[in-house]
């Protein structure tokens, strides 16, 4: 795998792929994209200090997304049976450093138990270990997820699908602003940032809608959801490739998730 479909397309991203040798790969399949409207200064004590929280045209956004993994492996290892494919569904914000934006990430579940751990422990993200189950009926996807060992319940139940055509973003747009990301930002245990690249083609997005019976993960990191109804898209798939990550700075330690 000295070469990865990913990148055949670079003119896209607002910077330049790092120079560095990629160390990861993994394909997202049969995603959701949900997003409510946030006023920024409620977000504020969720991101450290030096991350800018993003905001368009007056609000910032938070988003849920709920998908499949396939293909996780390291550059050159092939796709290992019950570790290479597995649900995950993370709750993000959208912030920025150094003239970055990226994603911050407030809770990420997966029914992987060794991703779990091998992603809190070298990449120092807030994973947790859910019991999920994803089927299909035709176009309509069915999710279920319930986080395990959690002191209140964190539940997402419900379906959803694609409705219309296949579209890219285009710059300037908010669909661009939401899924356009290609860094992400954490917070190691020395509390230092760091920074993790990856890259990927432009999002094939849908309009989608969804049908949901339980959705309990933002007010259980501490989010007041939205009454207003979520702006819905549907991705199918991508091919993603990311790089180790870099520590960039140095500052207090952040809110940690409940």
């Amino acid at each position: 795998m000295t070469a990865h479909p990913a990148f055949q397309r670079q003119n896209h991203r607002p910077w330049p792929v790092p120079q560095r040798a990629w160390l990861f790969r993994q394909t997202w399949l049969d995603l959701l994209f949900m997003h409510w409207p946030v006023d920024a200064s409620s977000l504020r004590a969720l991101v450290p200090a030096d991350l800018t929280v993003q905001e368009f045209e007056g609000s910032s956004w938070v988003g849920l997304v709920p998908f499949r993994m396939s293909g996780v492996s390291l550059r050159g290892v092939p796709d290992l049976p019950w570790v290479s494919a597995f649900p995950e569904m993370n709750l993000r914000l959208y912030v920025e450093r150094d003239g970055k934006p990226g994603v911050w990430f407030i809770s990420l579940d997966a029914t992987n138990s060794a991703a779990v751990l091998t992603a809190r422990t070298l990449v120092h993200l807030p994973y947790f270990w859910s019991s999920m189950h994803v089927g299909h009926d035709g176009e309509r996807v069915r999710y279920d997820s319930r986080r395990r060992f959690s002191r209140s319940r964190v539940d997402f139940r419900g379906a959803y699908w694609p409705e219309g055509a296949v579209q890219e973003a285009v710059p300037g747009t908010l669909e661009h602003f939401l899924t356009a990301r290609y860094c992400l930002y954490a917070r190691r245990p020395d509390r230092r940032l760091e920074r993790l690249e990856v890259h990927h083609w432009p999002w094939p997005l849908q309009p989608a809608a969804a049908d949901i019976d339980t959705n309990t993960v933002l007010e259980a990191q501490g989010i007041r959801k939205p009454a207003s109804r979520p702006l819905l898209h549907f991705s199918r798939r991508l091919d993603v490739v990311g790089w180790a990550p870099e520590v960039i700075s140095s500052s207090p330690a952040s809110p940690q998730p409940r």
